[in-house]
């Protein structure tokens, strides 16, 4: 996925290039040197802002009862302790 970069100056002048180039990956708008904006494509922005599924609603889905989960048990020692 290529990466364009861009300045405030050439976005503004030439906002067309700029969205045809979204289309091949992120375009970096840049204000002084420093990148400021990225520019995507609607697409690309809602896959990255869709919500990621918890454990717990994983496992609450139907089927879910057919998971077979046994972690090992831990142990924990207790030991007093050492004042010396």
């Amino acid at each position: 996925m290529p990466i364009t970069t861009l300045t405030s100056r050439a976005f503004n002048q030439d906002t067309s290039r700029a969205k045809k180039a979204a289309e091949n990956g992120p375009v970096f708008i840049t204000d002084r040197g420093r990148p400021a904006h990225v520019l995507m494509t609607i697409e690309e922005y809602r896959r990255l802002a869709k919500p990621r599924q918890s454990i717990a609603d994983a496992l609450a889905m139907p089927g879910s009862e057919d998971i077979e989960f046994d972690p090992p048990r831990l142990e924990i020692k207790i030991r007093p302790a050492d004042l010396s």
